[in-house]
């Protein structure tokens, strides 16, 4: 397994490269691929920068030119539905590109020539990113976070929500595009500017992929407020430590498989 890791601005991933085992770093497309190991899994660190192309280019070069077998998009998003709060973890079942709208020839959502509006998230990636969430939530959440911040962002009990990401290069702070996007979108839970993007390249790549995100705002007119604050204070340390969890079950599960593979 080789992981690659994107997320769209530095302060997503910050930690997680200071995390490395034995990094190296390589220029490529005016982007920084860090590579080594993340607690014993071969990963590749990489930030995509803000929008749909950045991040298509950036999980495409990640399988053709470093060889990476699985993708993880790791960031913040904005709630999709009033049932989602800030500091509540979204984990993709799918994701769709809620600004692509070639009609009438095709329907609305719809990507041309591929059939499909949802593009599905792995199955068996997601249901492990859920785990490393719940266990962050209730053994790493209670020290992760300085008591200043969760008073400031009303961090009390957050909560893991599974369903529909929208993905558009746009940044949505306005009631009227959100509860627009609800009625077209039902089981939405967040809207964001990457994750379907690199949902159709491992699609069209046959390769599996995830998308966990952070709420950091409700998509409405205050969703600017305090934005990059809560990107360093609260987002980073929860990405951090559920990536954390996530490769530490994942390296346990390759090691158990092996064990099996060998009759042990």
């Amino acid at each position: 397994m080789r992981l690659g890791i994107i997320s769209a601005l530095y302060e997503e991933q910050q930690g997680l490269v200071e995390a490395m085992q034995k990094p190296y770093k390589l220029i490529h497309g005016q982007r920084e691929y860090c590579l080594g190991q993340l607690w014993e899994i071969d990963a590749v660190c990489v930030l995509s920068r803000i929008g749909k192309v950045a991040a298509a280019l950036t999980a495409a070069t990640l399988v053709e030119k470093f060889g990476v077998t699985h993708i993880l998009f790791t960031g913040v998003a904005g709630a999709g539905d009033k049932t989602v709060q800030v500091g509540d973890i979204v984990v993709a079942e799918s994701l769709v590109q809620h600004d692509m709208d070639a009609s009438p020839l095709f329907p609305r959502f719809e990507v041309p020539l591929t059939g499909l509006t949802h593009f599905p998230a792995d199955h068996r990636l997601g249901a492990r990113l859920m785990d490393a969430a719940q266990s962050f939530l209730d053994k790493d959440f209670i020290d992760a976070i300085d008591p200043l911040e969760k008073a400031a962002f009303h961090l009390s009990r957050p909560r893991i929500h599974r369903g529909l990401i929208a993905s558009g290069d746009q940044f949505v702070n306005d009631r009227e595009h959100i509860n627009g996007l609800n009625a077209a979108l039902p089981g939405l839970v967040a809207v964001e500017m990457e994750g379907a993007a690199v949902a159709q390249v491992c699609h069209e790549l046959g390769l599996p992929c995830a998308v966990i995100r952070t709420i950091s705002d409700n998509a409405n007119e205050n969703a600017a407020t305090d934005f990059m604050r809560f990107v360093k204070s609260v987002a980073a340390r929860y990405a951090f430590h559920i990536v954390r969890r996530f490769c530490l079950e994942t390296e346990g599960s390759i090691v158990q498989a092996s064990s099996e593979a060998a009759g042990v």
